[in-house]
């Protein structure tokens, strides 16, 4: 059995679908199945770690969305044809698709977020994909939604069958994302910062308005008028679009001397930066599954969470929510867990149950069934 695995939209394993391409690589196991990966030349040496055993074939040597779309469109099904493909696994099948394919093909969902509410909201796809995205979903043979709430605009944006989706949560790396000693220091070292403590964390790309720093630069601003206390608001993440937004906001803030952006930071370093947080704040107006706030969670941090989109599905009754586009009530929420410490406590101990219910190993088990059960194994 010959299993083709689209490795384009994948952002060079650094985003959180790259990520779970990585986790998912790590678990294939060779015996299974003849894997080959197929995308850009440099996505070769992102995955050579984590799949040193499967071919790689570099395709569409012209870079861009655009040009990729039509890759997908007008190459992909004679590449899969003369590739002889029992199957084709398309883990980010919210950014491109073929529009046909000669084999079956099984496509994994994270996010509607280019067709999440008004024009200026949603994450750009470029207008030839998002022409055909919604046929192409529709035609997949299985898809694989990260969050309930996912399938459900699936069902209802796309008019995709529900029979054909089934939910595979995303998982966590317990063997990195685990509770540290808490240390008195002052300042934490982690290459290549140095982070001033106490801090609040935001971890996301600088994504404006979706992921909602913005207002989190306000709430912050309330938060430290109101208590006079010395933390300092860490937002990790590179920057998207309109991050010049973003950084305008925190250069007007009263509190400017205390926001810091990291940029990119580190996968291997995160859960350092997590631990040493006094807790987390997630903000978006949308999110297809919340990857950031399970890793928190799992580090033993509290999270505070916007009611919207699948965060609370993820979270559950382990996180303080406050509405997204109420900066006093996000900001009551960030006072809540700074003064209370009882509050504080038991956000912690949920957050380390809820975490548990998230597994790589199950995630992949169940993620390869779906593929050999649709090559016809």
């Amino acid at each position: 059995m010959k299993i083709g695995l689209d490795t384009f939209a994948c952002d060079g394993g650094k985003s959180g679908v790259g990520m779970y391409l990585t986790q998912l690589l790590k678990r294939i196991k060779p015996s299974q199945a003849l894997f080959e990966l197929f995308g850009w030349e440099y996505d070769r040496y992102t995955y050579s770690d984590v799949a040193p055993n499967f071919d790689f074939i570099p395709k569409c040597s012209i870079h861009g969305g655009t040009a990729n779309s039509l890759w997908h469109i007008y190459k992909y099904p004679e590449f899969a044809s003369n590739r002889h493909y029992d199957a084709c696994f398309f883990p980010a099948a919210h950014r491109c698709l073929p529009y046909k394919s000669p084999c079956p093909t099984i496509g994994v969902v994270h996010d509607m977020a280019a067709y999440y509410s008004d024009r200026k909201m949603r994450v750009h796809l470029g207008a030839v994909l998002r022409m055909i995205l919604p046929n192409s979903l529709r035609r997949l043979d299985r898809i694989i939604a990260v969050s309930e709430w996912v399938k459900q605009e699936l069902i209802e944006r796309v008019h995709v069958k529900e029979n054909r989706i089934e939910v595979v949560p995303n998982g966590i790396d317990s063997e990195s994302f685990y509770p540290r000693q808490r240390n008195e220091e002052s300042v934490l070292l982690i290459q290549p910062f140095s982070f001033k403590r106490p801090y609040v964390l935001c971890v996301s790309r600088i994504d404006h308005p979706i992921k909602n720093h913005v207002r989190l630069i306000k709430a912050f601003g309330i938060f430290k008028e109101k208590t006079k206390y010395p933390h300092r608001l860490v937002m990790a993440g590179g920057d998207s679009n309109n991050a010049s937004a973003v950084k305008d906001a925190a250069a007007a803030s009263e509190w400017r001397s205390d926001i810091f952006f990291t940029g990119h930071f580190p996968t291997t370093s995160l859960p350092e930066l997590y631990a040493g947080a006094d807790f987390v704040v997630y903000p978006s107006l949308y999110e297809g599954f919340g990857m950031g706030i399970v890793e928190a969670m799992a580090c033993g941090v509290p999270v505070l969470c916007a009611r919207a989109a699948s965060l609370p599905e993820a979270a559950e009754h382990a996180a303080l929510y406050f509405d997204p586009v109420n900066v006093e009530d996000m900001a009551d929420r960030m006072i809540t867990v700074s003064t209370d410490r009882e509050i504080y406590n038991e956000c912690r101990r949920l957050g380390l149950e809820r975490a548990k219910a998230f597994s790589w190993d199950a995630c992949a088990e169940r993620t390869m069934q779906i593929i050999y059960e649709s090559a016809g194994k």
